[in-house]
């Protein structure tokens, strides 16, 4: 059944899901990670966004070519084949979900800032974490164009303290904390190269806009507006706002605040300003599970009209949602985020999001990797064009290669592993089609 324009997504709903998936709770810690390296952090901040920006330009050409549910495995299918894009979708399915656990225990610590028994009672802790889980599982099988819309309210109560901050934050900078420029121990290059590793994490989830293209308004121009929209927004917030912490909070303190922004407010407009940012970073993770809990039914449902994945996964409710889909996958992180309050495996998790981040690394190596066999299929006529295009498919593909690289041996090496394990999937699906 088609779908009819009210039940769509347009440009600035679809720009909060990028930008509501980018900002979670990573950019509300990122100051106080990057306070070792000093004011040369920001370039490295500055290295990073532009990497995303070649990525955001990327997918909004592929965007444009292949206007298709799946995003990233969808174009890789088109360019590199099934196998490769079950890879892609396989990780990236696992990361999602993954990744949901971890900002599900962000936004219960957050919210402990106002209801200080989610940090003494795990219970409590676990209970409301489950709570918000299926609060919004529930939001989300009603419909793209709800959550969508809870995307865009919490997409721009998150932004306010942020946008504050970094504009206000300005009056009141000591340019003095920025000297030295360098304060690591690591020379200017490799400095920049770290900070540039740590603040590449901050953009994760611009191909956002992409996954969701059935349930686009025109998705060939509204996606790619959104994708480089959304990444614009995203970057001048991360920007603006980690100098003006690093402008007003001695390094020392900023090396050991477990809320920046929070400290931050405080010094500019007195402590009743904390409640506030800290009700901002609880609001941006609250919306960041939001959006991603959309993007963990949507993927597997794409690989299931291709009989990659089983076809539980892709039956959609009255309302055209893989409910099913999305209900499997939130039991799944639901006991990920139950596991994360035992002490036992904390650090066991923390490896394990580490792994996530990693697997979304991988769509955006194959989807650079398979915009240069699209282009070839497209047979542009232009040599300028190409080779703007081609470039930029190079450009991308090297940066990908290089964050996936800055993961570290480790964390690729255990990756692999993840990976591998869908091979059986795999296998079983085509089979099972064979037979």
């Amino acid at each position: 059944m088609a779908k009819s324009t009210t039940d769509k997504i347009g440009l600035w709903t679809c720009t909060s899901l990028v930008v509501g998936n980018m900002i979670g709770s990573g950019v509300f810690l990122l100051p106080s990670t990057l306070a070792a390296y000093g004011g040369i952090s920001i370039v490295g901040w500055l290295f990073s966004s532009l990497g995303a920006f070649i990525l955001a330009v990327l997918f909004s050409y592929l965007s444009r070519a292949m206007p298709s549910v799946g995003g990233p495995y969808a174009y890789t299918r088109e360019g590199l084949g099934e196998f490769a894009a079950f890879l892609v979708a396989w990780g990236y399915w696992i990361s999602t979900w993954c990744g949901n656990a971890a900002i599900t225990v962000a936004f219960v610590s957050y919210l402990s800032v106002f209801f200080p028994v989610l940090s003494a009672e795990p219970l409590v802790a676990v209970l409301t974490g489950l709570s918000a889980i299926w609060l919004l599982t529930w939001v989300n099988s009603r419909g793209v164009a709800l959550a969508g819309r809870v995307q865009l309210v919490t997409t721009v109560l998150k932004l306010l303290p942020l946008l504050l901050i970094a504009l206000f934050g300005f009056f009141y900078i000591d340019w003095q904390l920025f000297i030295p420029f360098n304060r690591s121990t690591e020379s200017n290059l490799s400095a920049i190269g770290s900070t540039a590793t740590l603040t590449l994490w901050a953009y994760l989830g611009m191909e956002s806009a992409t996954v969701p293209a059935g349930n686009v308004e025109n998705p060939e121009k509204t996606i790619p507006r959104a994708t480089l929209l959304g990444t614009a927004i995203a970057a001048c917030v991360y920007i603006f706002g980690t100098v003006a912490v690093m402008g007003l909070i001695p390094v020392e303190m900023l090396k050991n605040s477990a809320a920046p922004f929070a400290n931050t407010a405080a010094k500019i407009w007195g402590e009743s300003a904390r409640l506030w940012v800290a009700f901002g970073a609880m609001v941006s993770t609250f919306g960041a599970l939001n959006g991603w809990i959309l993007m963990q039914g949507q993927i597997p449902l794409a690989m299931t009209k291709d009989k990659l994945f089983p076809s539980v996964f892709g039956k959609e409710n009255s309302k055209g949602v893989p409910a099913l889909g999305i209900v499997i996958s939130s039991i799944l992180l639901s006991v990920l985020m139950s596991m994360n309050f035992s002490k036992t495996l904390v650090e066991q998790f923390k490896f394990m999001i580490l792994l996530s981040t990693l697997t979304v690394l991988i769509p955006y190596l194959f989807s650079s990797a398979s915009f240069i066999l699209i282009l070839k299929k497209q047979n542009i006529v232009s040599a300028k064009e190409r080779t703007i295009k081609l470039t930029l498919a190079f450009l991308a593909f090297a940066y990908s290669l290089w964050a996936v690289a800055g993961s570290g041996q480790e964390v690729v090496y255990w990756g692999f592993i993840l990976l591998m394990l869908g091979v059986p999937v795999f296998i079983f699906m085509k089979y099972k089609s064979k037979g």
